[in-house]
């Protein structure tokens, strides 16, 4: 019989990185499968992932405690990755929380405060003159509060984030295979997976952890409960005088007070072609992609028109010195389960199901990582300290 892994995680993404470093540190022999990036993604027929990007938010503030104590925790060991692994990703400009303080959508704010008081985080109350002061280039409309999360707050490179794990989990003994995995078979005491080269791979036990991609066919025993929304993010490409005048720039996550979006925003960021970038996301609405299918015809394209506009809107609504900047657009994914929380779930004695950042994942997916570590490994998620048990029928 051919070489038997303890422990397969199919999917070398965000959180199938971080499970593999986890894993590594156990003694069991670990290989993490995945495919590289597609160098050109309009003719790309295989698997897309969540972290071909170079920027996501990163922020301990979220009027969830569970997605806030995911983020802590990941946070904090973002320095022992970047050093294990040698890359560094994460870029700690500061990240802005505002809404409205009083009226509708207040209450985005008012549950953002109290779950960082409760959990001692730190952070500063920014107000009209104080915004002005500190962040000129914002045009926030009166009655907005502003929770500044100044040391912690920032933003990830997940490009550079996953290379990283990928680096540390090297370093423990893990074994990387870059290949795509189309199907995974239970044989008699292990499983079997078969990737498009035509390579097979054989482990104890398997975690599917393929983000949007994880209940293709022959996956799973079930099919993971989500759904897979399409999402269209705008690039605005700034000069180097720009980027220089927006220097101290933070993230912004932004409830308007119009309850038009529910935008995010990007300080400027270098990107592959070398030039920088500032990135708005938020859709109004959630459009279902059915299947894999649709999932792949999605991320071959720009995303949608009528969404760009609006988010355009919203950017020079905020930012209005950016109106006459060159813009771009973008198309990406994000994964919900019914919990609003991770999917990290046994499904049979062999097969492990890892998956659902439900648009927040990315910060926190090495604490994700963690505890999908922990259910493999013990049989259960010890962590007391979370309020869901990450299972597929946790309301």
């Amino acid at each position: 019989m051919q070489n038997v892994f303890d422990i397969m995680v199919v999917g070398a993404g965000m959180m199938g990185s971080a499970a593999a470093r986890h894993l590594g540190q156990t003694g069991l022999r670990v290989v993490l499968v995945g495919p590289g990036e597609p160098g050109e993604a309009k003719h790309h027929t295989g698997v897309f992932a969540s972290h071909y990007d170079n920027a996501r938010i990163t922020r301990r503030l979220d009027r969830n405690v569970d997605w806030s104590r995911l983020s802590s925790a990941s946070i904090a060991r973002y320095g022992e990755i970047e050093a294990l692994g040698q890359r560094t990703f994460f870029h700690p400009v500061g990240a802005l929380m505002a809404g409205p303080e009083e009226g509708p959508g207040s209450a985005f704010i008012r549950a953002t405060a109290e779950v960082a008081r409760q959990d001692e985080i730190e952070f500063e109350e920014l107000r009209d003159a104080q915004l002005k002061r500190l962040f000129p280039y914002f045009q926030f409309p009166d009655g907005v509060l502003a929770l500044y999360e100044r040391d912690t707050g920032g933003w990830i490179n997940p490009r550079d984030h996953v290379a990283a794990q990928i680096g540390a989990a090297v370093k423990r003994g893990v074994t990387h295979h870059v290949a795509e995995v189309s199907k995974v078979e239970e044989a008699e005491d292990h499983v079997i997976a078969t990737c498009s080269d035509g390579s097979t791979i054989a482990a104890r036990k398997v975690m599917i952890a393929c983000g949007a991609f994880s209940k293709a066919e022959g996956l799973l025993p079930v099919p993971p409960d989500f759904k897979v929304f399409a999402r269209t993010v705008v690039y605005f490409e700034l000069s180097e005088a720009q980027v220089k005048e927006l220097s101290n720039m933070p993230s912004v996550v932004y409830m308007p007070p119009d309850l038009s979006c529910d935008p995010y925003v990007l300080p400027p960021v270098r990107y592959p072609d070398g030039k920088h970038y500032i990135k708005i996301g938020g859709d109004p609405q959630n459009i279902e992609l059915e299947d894999t299918g649709a999932i792949k015809a999605w991320f071959r394209t720009d995303g949608h028109a009528d969404v760009a506009a609006l988010l355009r809107e919203a950017m020079l609504k905020l930012m209005p010195d950016l109106r006459d900047v060159p813009t771009s657009t973008g198309s990406c994914v994000t994964s919900f389960t019914s919990s609003g929380k991770p999917l990290i779930h046994q499904q049979t004695d062999r097969f492990f199901a890892l998956t659902g950042g439900c648009g927040a994942g990315a910060k926190c997916c090495d604490e994700i990582g963690r505890l999908a570590a922990e259910l493999v490994t013990a049989g259960r998620i010890r962590s007391g300290q979370y309020t869901t048990c990450f299972g597929p029928t946790d309301a």
